[in-house]
């Protein structure tokens, strides 16, 4: 049996990420490890990602999830582990999720004949866009589990450390809105209709939507983000438009939020005499976690870490999608606690190597009072 070294791996994967649905190369270098573990590698017909599977007594199957893809940034860091790979980098600590997958499936499969059932590893593509899961989902590998785990570093908690409740993660909708105008001359604006004193109007409007709308007890964020109309001068454009997201804990929350949303904007559109599309496209569901999978789980927490209050996200994660098959149990590992340390997605991102240890403890330690529990 091959000795894995997960603080090794993760420098590797760090300096070599590669984006969603083109992660070729770290999956390759996930299935080799595994293989060099005694790992069985399950044909799941994917293009990119990893299924492994550790079989254990008779008893049920629980799976344990880490993503692989890096994202469009550009590390702008000077230490040794920047990554090689042009414009792409690691900015969500992926690399750490990986490591630490492939740390617990070296000790799981070590004690294989002791755990009272099978672990499956998935280690799936494509987090970051948002339909990654699917991909897992379709392969059908999560249909006879008992449980998914799986966990997210959290650079605003300290190594060592772990935050966990039961409403972990936002729901995440991606928001497209195009009016449609008639252009004109810029000196003759009663000759057409114009979309972009609409479109002030409209991203102005929305933003009383949470504020008039939602509950103070509970959370809910709107956010415009991205604003285009007319490129040149002088002349009224025949469309303009905006995108942005929508992040809440529930999905009466989201309906709520939609519904008001689509009558303001199509109503202010009618106002200014503008056709309009709509686009509402749901990318992630709420992080939710299952509570009696809480309740049996949490205890085997706060013997491998220190237990730290949680503050959920209102970023968003399609481990969601997965309480479609199973139960589900969600944590936080601390992955820098720094003061100022930036957080997920911006290019001075750094998630520390101590955050290995305690995150392969906690796939370890989860994994087999799982499988104790359904058994």
């Amino acid at each position: 049996m091959v000795v894995f070294d997960p603080i090794q791996a993760r420098h590797h994967l760090h300096r070599t990420p590669e984006l969603s649905n083109r992660e070729y190369q770290t999956s390759a270098y996930v299935e080799r490890a595994l293989r060099s573990m005694g790992v069985t590698i399950v044909d799941a017909g994917l293009e990119t990602g990893v299924i492994g599977e550790i079989t254990g007594g008779s008893g049920p199957t629980v799976a344990l999830r880490a993503d692989l893809d890096g994202l469009p940034v550009t590390e702008d860091a000077s230490h040794a582990l920047r990554s090689q790979t042009q414009g792409v980098m690691h900015a969500c600590g992926h690399d750490l999720h990986i490591a630490s997958l492939l740390g617990a499936a070296a000790q799981l499969s070590e004690r294989a004949s002791e755990l009272p059932g099978s672990v499956r590893l998935v280690f799936q593509p494509a987090e970051e866009t948002g339909h990654g899961s699917d991909v897992i989902l379709s392969s059908g590998v999560l249909d006879d589990v008992a449980a998914v785990i799986g966990f997210h570093n959290n650079p605003n908690y300290a190594p060592g450390s772990v935050a966990v409740g039961e409403a972990m993660m936002a729901g995440c909708v991606r928001f497209e809105v195009n009016l449609r105008a008639q252009g004109t001359h810029g000196g003759y604006p009663e000759k057409g209709t114009g979309p972009i004193e609409a479109l002030a109007t409209i991203v102005s409007a929305l933003q009383t939507i949470v504020s008039r709308n939602v509950s103070a007890f509970d959370s809910a964020v709107l956010s415009v983000t991205e604003v285009h109309g007319g490129d040149v001068w002088n002349v009224i454009p025949t469309s303009a438009g905006f995108s942005g997201t929508v992040r809440t804990f529930s999905q009466a929350t989201e309906d709520r939020v939609e519904n008001r949303f689509r009558a303001l904007v199509e109503s202010l559109a009618a106002g200014f005499g503008l056709g309009v599309d709509i686009t509402w496209e749901r990318l992630a569901r709420p992080l939710i976690n299952n509570p009696e999978l809480l309740h049996v789980l949490l205890p085997q927490v706060a013997t491998v870490a220190h237990v730290a209050d949680l503050q959920p996200s209102m970023a968003g994660e399609d481990f969601a999608d997965y309480r479609a098959k199973a139960p589900l149990f969600f944590a936080f590992v601390g992955s820098n606690g720094q003061p100022g340390a930036a957080d997920w997605h911006s290019p001075q991102y750094v998630g520390l190597d101590a955050t290995i240890p305690t995150a392969i403890s906690f796939y370890t330690h989860s994994a087999v009072a799982t499988l104790r529990n359904f058994a």
